[in-house]
């Protein structure tokens, strides 16, 4: 990795590069994410998740603040 994050806007089965970079970070655990290897994230929010564990952590968060 370069080291350099990249900015993006989250699609619905892809995303947007704003900025150019090799990596994301993972709203959740604050772990890089490779772009190659970025495969969870949340439209809405616009936030990426390292894996589906991190993504069902923040679903639950999300949902627990609606109850």
């Amino acid at each position: 990795m370069n080291k350099i994050k990249a900015q993006l806007v989250y699609k619905q089965n892809y995303f947007d590069v704003i900025k150019a970079g090799d990596h994301v970070l993972c709203h959740v655990s604050k772990k890089k994410i490779p772009l190659q290897k970025l495969s969870y994230w949340n439209v809405d929010l616009q936030e990426a998740y390292f894996s589906p564990k991190e993504a069902k952590r923040r679903f639950d968060e999300i949902n627990k603040k609606k109850e």
